[in-house]
């Protein structure tokens, strides 16, 4: 499976995702949009990776290249292509979708459970999730569920934490494939954005990575379901 993964900022990279593609004999290859590298045609990857960053999905005057970012997911959505969204990615899914994209009530930033919604057994995708599981989250914003999508999980401080689409689609606005270097990244780059609320956890708290081979454990499921069928 050939994987494109669009990178926003430089501390937020594939990450795990780069090493489930070495592990399983997948191609990635990354469009720098930061350094202005030009956006790849459709017929050159089977899955879009659209990771995440600090900017948010309405910010096209700071960043011109979100609107072309965005017409290349709608063409990949309407070309049956694999689309993974990881937070802002996931934002950028909906927002081309139709779906509204605003800030969320709280933000959210560190280790927090996962509650799989009940709708999400009707996807391949929601069934492979356990009902409840610890993820690492960074946001602010938030995202409806697009008209078709499927809402796949919700968190004390945000209602819709992820949807799928025909089971090709995937958008979560958590991050599964966090790894110790690209949450020291976001603490480096994104540190003042711990303004000790209700859920925004303290960097040390944040540093405590026990639940992360489980992440990657479920993340590479997630991957699994999107390469089905794929070579």
């Amino acid at each position: 499976m050939r994987i494109q993964c669009l990178q926003h900022v430089p501390f937020e990279g594939p990450a795990h995702l780069e090493v489930i593609a070495r592990e399983r004999g997948m191609t990635l290859a990354r469009t720098r949009l930061f350094d202005g590298e030009p956006l790849p045609d459709p017929e050159a990857y089977d899955l879009l990776a659209v990771m995440g960053g600090p900017m948010g999905v309405h910010d096209t005057a700071a960043y011109p290249w979100l609107t072309a970012e965005k017409r290349l997911i709608g063409r990949s959505l309407e070309g049956g292509k694999r689309v993974l969204g990881i937070c802002l990615g996931a934002q950028l899914i909906a927002d081309v979708m139709g779906a509204s994209v605003s800030k969320n009530r709280y933000r959210e930033i560190g280790w927090f459970p996962v509650t799989r919604s009940g709708e999400a057994e009707n996807c391949i995708v929601g069934r492979s999730l356990p009902e409840r599981f610890f993820a690492f989250h960074w946001h602010g914003d938030t995202f409806d569920i697009p008209v078709g999508a499927v809402r796949l999980a919700e968190s004390g401080a945000c209602k819709n934490q992820g949807f799928v689409w025909k089971d090709r689609v995937v958008a979560l606005q958590f991050h599964l494939e966090a790894t110790p270097e690209s949450v020291k990244g976001l603490l480096d780059n994104c540190g003042d954005e711990l303004d000790g609320s209700r859920f925004v956890q303290n960097k040390v708290d944040i540093l405590n990575f026990s639940y992360i081979g489980d992440c990657y454990r479920l993340f590479e499921g997630i991957l699994d379901n999107l390469s089905a069928g794929l070579r």
